[in-house]
């Protein structure tokens, strides 16, 4: 998430929709609006943090999109965003959030929201994992005397213990759903 305003792309090939949605969200976040899947591809970058994306679109469906965005290694949160009915072909699907048209303006912005916490939570558990990791190689090699006298272990220990604590408050923020597609985004990733 970018420190002042989350990013969000809007795509679809319905202008009118595309500049609808754009409008409901751009008081509160950066709003990137993309008419198409070529047009997507060009606005998609590390600083959106998130995606709604239209399934059904004539020049690169939403599917492609969303494809396209995981491969190049966006860590951006994705929902669909669509007429579409979900059908069992969306169990292999990338994307974090499957929202169905007709959608208003509430249920759009939640959707944001939601998907912001789950990046939040996701970064922050990526971090977590990867300093306690550091500090069980460090115990593993270094006396604690050793550990003791390091400014940069005593760092590392209050940085984790920071981090545990925006993770239960990022976890008390999260709804069962919510946490439970956290954990399956990262399962995926694995």
């Amino acid at each position: 998430m970018t420190e002042d305003r989350p990013t969000v792309l809007v795509v679809d090939d319905e202008p009118d929709l595309a500049d609808l949605y754009t409008a409901w969200l751009s008081a509160d976040y950066d709003v990137r609006t993309a008419y198409g899947g070529e047009e997507a591809l060009e606005a998609a970058s590390e600083e959106v943090d998130v995606a709604l994306i239209d399934r059904l679109m004539p020049d690169k469906s939403g599917d492609e999109v969303l494809a396209a965005i995981r491969e190049a290694g966006y860590a951006c949160q994705v929902a669909m965003v669509t007429a579409v009915e979900p059908d069992f072909d969306i169990i292999e699907m990338g994307f974090d959030e499957y929202l169905v048209k007709p959608i208003r303006r509430e249920e759009l912005r939640e959707g944001v929201e939601t998907l912001l916490k789950r990046g939040t939570y996701d970064s922050q558990l990526r971090e977590y994992f990867s300093l306690v990791s550091k500090r069980a190689a460090l115990e593993t090699q270094k006396t604690p005397r050793e550990l003791d006298e390091s400014g940069a272990y005593g760092d590392l220990t209050d940085r984790i213990e920071t981090l545990r604590q925006q993770l239960d408050d990022t976890t008390r923020a999260l709804d069962a759903d919510d946490f439970e597609a956290a954990l399956r985004k990262l399962d995926l990733e694995d």
